[in-house]
This record gives structure tokens, C-alpha cells and sequence, in this order.
């Protein structure tokens, strides 16, 4: 990527009514113009993650973006994502549940206060950034849903519509993007849906409007921009274990002594920073999410 783990890892609850809205700091641009810098909002000065390490520049979390449904080129999503309309917009939450339905994203915003939680993001490709996320716990919306005896993986799904993401058009991926989380993975209290950044409406490049955040695992398992939450009695195939299933398991916990084959996990690249640093184990967040996984063979269920 348990309902009760400490959240070691968040700051303060942030009363988020107040946030500005990407409509209100967003410059427009004529079609076929490259879009102006978003400017960054005011940083809380000496604002760390619970390691004491500084926040990643909003530059940085903004414009070094992995979002292949836009390009495979990081610094040209941002550019390629400038125009993408995310309203109206649904989320259909549906499989084993009690109460399936379909919800308009502000109804979900009015629903499940938003709060700021800051995370590490590790990518899998060996960088690392720290970001201030404003969203609320996946667990309190499939509480909502009542989960059947029967659901023990939660599926999600991003939306499938190539004219606004020209990267959906490539056929080496077998779109949509699909991630899933074993239930109790799910309900842990870390799994973020996020809905904002840096007190910001959360931007296109970035997985607007609602997208998940599962701080111990690869990057790659926070999926963007979802319209789809399904509750399955199967594990998911992910887009990545379709693609690359040597190279990507279900799993995809942080783990510095499993290395991609090949490359090396033991030590990342934080974004704005020089050198590297060691890989922390589940990305530091251990203590909250390790016994999910007691007992189990880590290196095999990659």
C-alpha cells in the first residue's frame, strides 16, 4: 500500500475550508499553450515529517511526476496534464458491500473531513520525496460501504478516457491502471484517499480530483485519479503485475533488502537533495503496518 495504528507519521488535523481552490491559483491558458508555473502556496516554516526531515519543494512534488496515462517523461506531465477536466467526476464504490453506490466528488468531500498528513513518498525507481497530502482515511469510506463476509481485496481503478490522457493510447499497457490492497491493508489508517496537496486542491499531474496514498509501498501502488473502489474475494491484477510480472508483485512494500532485479533498493535519491540515503523498512512506517504481514515471506510476496 491495523485500523487503529498510531499515526505516527501525520501532522496536525488542518481545517482545510479555507484551501484555495486550483480554479482560483491556477493561470489559464489558450489550448496548445504550454501552462504557467503553478505558484507555490506558503510553507509553514520548519515544517518536517515525523523524522524531522523538510518537506519537498512544491515545485518538485509538481513537476517530477510519474503518470504514464499522461507521458512517460516526468518533467512533461505537468505540461500534458495542464488541461485535463476533472469535473464532473464519480466514484463508483461497488462489489461485496452492503451499500454500494456512486458518489460525486463533492459529496465526498462535504462527507469525510479533510485532513493534512505528511508522508514519504518512496518511488520504486530508487527516489524519494516528502509531501503534505490532504485527504482522509480510505478506512472510513469502506466502513461506509460495509464490507461483506466475503470481501477480502479492495480493487481500484483510474479513469479510462485517452482524448485527455494521450498516454492511454500506448498499447504497451493494458489500460485502465489498476491497484488493489488486501482489506485489512485497506483498512489501516494510513491508506490515505487524498484529495489535495500543500493545502491545494490536488493538481492533474498529481492524480486529481481523488487518488490513494499507501506511504510503506512503492509509489506505483497509489493510484491516481480513481472512478472505481470494488471490493473483490480475489487478489487484483495490477496494470504493473500484467506488464512486468518479474518485475512486480502484488505487494510492493518497501523493502531495502529485496532489490528490483535491476537495481539496488537499499538506498534512494530524495528529490532536491544531494547524495543518498538509506531505505527504511516499509519506508519507516514499521511500527504501524509490520504485523499486517507477520509471518510471511516477504521476499516472495514482493
Amino acid at each position: 500500500m491495523a485500523g487503529a495504528a498510531t499515526l505516527a507519521a501525520c501532522a496536525p488535523k488542518t481545517d482545510l475550508t479555507g484551501a484555495r481552490t486550483v480554479d482560483q491559483v491556477a493561470p489559464t491558458t489558450a489550448p496548445g499553450e504550454a501552462a504557467a508555473p503553478t505558484p507555490a502556496p506558503p510553507v509553514v516554516p520548519g515544517q518536517t515529517d515525523e523524522l524531522g526531515d523538510p518537506l519537498t519543494s512544491f515545485e518538485n512534488v509538481t513537476n517530477y511526476n510519474n503518470f504514464y496515462e499522461f507521458s512517460t517523461n516526468k518533467e512533461a506531465v505537468a505540461g500534458k496534464a495542464a488541461d485535463f477536466v476533472a469535473s464532473p467526476w464519480h466514484v463508483a464504490v461497488t462489489g461485496k458491500v452492503r451499500n454500494p453506490g456512486t458518489y460525486e466528488i463533492d459529496s465526498i468531500l462535504a462527507k469525510y473531513a479533510q485532513e493534512e498528513r505528511i508522508y514519504r513518498l518512496r518511488c520504486v525507481e530508487g527516489w524519494s520525496m516528502v509531501i503534505p497530502w490532504q485527504g482522509f482515511p480510505l478506512a472510513a469510506l469502506l466502513r461506509d460501504a460495509e464490507p461483506t463476509a466475503e470481501a477480502k481485496y479492495v480493487r481500484f481503478e483510474t479513469v479510462y478516457d485517452p482524448e485527455q490522457m494521450p498516454g492511454q493510447n500506448s498499447p504497451f499497457f493494458p489500460w485502465p491502471y489498476v491497484e488493489g490492497l488486501r482489506l485489512d491493508e485497506a483498512m489501516n489508517d494510513l491508506a490515505l484517499l487524498a484529495t489535495g496537496l500543500y493545502g491545494e486542491t490536488l493538481l492533474p499531474q498529481n492524480g486529481s480530483p481523488i487518488r490513494l496514498v499507501v506511504p510503506w509501498k512503492y509509489g506505483f501502488k497509489s493510484i491516481k485519479s480513481i472512478v472505481k473502489i470494488e471490493l473483490v474475494d480475489y487478489m487484483p491484477e495490477s496494470l504493473w503485475m500484467a506488464a512486468a510480472p518479474n518485475e512486480y508483485g502484488f505487494y510492493a512494500n518497501v523493502n531495502p533488502e529485496v532489490d528490483h532485479p535491476r537495481w539496488s533498493q537499499a538506498t534512494e535519491r530524495r528529490i532536491g537533495d544531494g547524495g543518498r540515503r538509506p531505505t527504511l523498512m516499509f519506508n519507516g512506517y514499521g511500527e504501524q503496518v509490520a504485523s499486517l504481514y507477520s509471518g510471511m515471506d516477504l521476499a516472495a510476496n514482493y
